[in-house]
């Protein structure tokens, strides 16, 4: 799914799906590399690497986003 579409359908998402870093970015309103660094640091939850791509689970996601805004 490319990044535009994901997020004008994130909120139709099932909270088992994965997303990609640029989603995740877009989603907090910072670079890639921050996504990155936030992951590590525990402040977003870490990825899921899934045959060599990582994926955010979008359900880890919304509790995220929903306790803390953007």
């Amino acid at each position: 799914m490319k990044t535009a579409s994901t997020l004008r359908n994130f909120d139709d998402l099932p909270n088992a799906a994965g997303v990609d870093v640029k989603t995740v970015a877009a989603l907090c309103g910072c670079s890639s590399s921050t996504v990155w660094e936030r992951a590590k640091r525990g402040a977003l939850p870490k990825p899921i690497k899934i045959g060599g791509n990582a994926r955010w689970n979008v359900g880890e996601l919304r509790k995220i986003l929903l306790r803390e805004p953007a």
